[in-house]
């Protein structure tokens, strides 16, 4: 019988603790720009620090917020700028027509 209460009270443990994490994963979602991810998927993804900052998510963050967008060296010669030329100028297009 104890093994049976044993389980039991695990068992609704485990369902309590899985419910509050739900709530608590909503409740504190944090929003992240979408224009980072595009960047990021840009860059070169070496994480090298040539641009100043600690990895390419780093830089991608600081572009989306207003940085220059020619500091990252190990993609200069693949075409990294002129991509996200690309996608700022898309962001700035779409949240023209949206507002």
């Amino acid at each position: 019988m104890v093994v049976i209460y044993s389980a039991v009270l695990l068992g609704g443990l485990g369902f309590a603790f899985g419910l509050f994490l739900s709530y608590v994963s909503e409740k504190f979602k944090v929003e992240e720009d979408p224009t980072v991810q595009l960047i990021l998927e840009a860059l070169p993804g070496i994480n090298c620090g040539a641009c100043g900052y600690p990895g390419c998510e780093g830089y991608a963050k600081a572009i989306a917020k207003g940085d220059k967008y020619d500091k990252c060296l190990p993609g200069k010669k693949n075409g990294v700028e002129e991509r996200i030329k690309e996608i700022l100028a898309n962001k700035n297009a779409n949240s023209v027509h949206s507002h």
